[in-house]
């Protein structure tokens, strides 16, 4: 006979070692089964996350969809009884070229003057 069956402090010690590796493999496996849970908590919240943004986003389109149609009621109300539409077309021309509403002007106003003072500077220095 072979020297393990002979010796039973060795059987047992395979036996606790055997018992251990299943412990170790059961547990192994409970964490991963944890993990998969928390991996389909996390998968069904993001697609909850992303179901309320898409019902978001058609609740917006709906509202600019009825506020348009309110606006070309109005138009169309406006344009039978003869008044011009209402909106930025019915400013006047000239309040668009005016002052603070365009501060585009002021930027090309101080680019001008820094090009023309260089110039100046520059023929004086020569």
């Amino acid at each position: 006979m072979s020297q393990d069956t002979d010796n039973p402090s060795a059987d047992a010690r395979t036996a606790e070692l055997r018992e251990e590796l299943a412990i170790t493999d059961e547990r192994r496996a409970q964490e991963e089964e944890a993990k998969a849970e928390e991996a389909l908590a996390a998968a069904q919240q993001e697609e909850s996350k992303k179901e309320r943004k898409l019902r978001e986003a058609e609740e917006r389109r709906a509202a600019a969809t009825a506020e348009a149609e309110r606006a070309r009621a109005e138009a169309a109300r406006a344009t039978e009884a003869g008044a011009p539409p209402p909106g930025p077309a019915a400013a006047p021309a000239s309040a668009a070229v005016e002052g603070p509403e365009r501060p585009e002007l002021y930027v090309a106003a101080a680019f001008a003057g820094a090009f023309l003072l260089a110039r100046i500077l520059k023929r004086i220095a020569e």
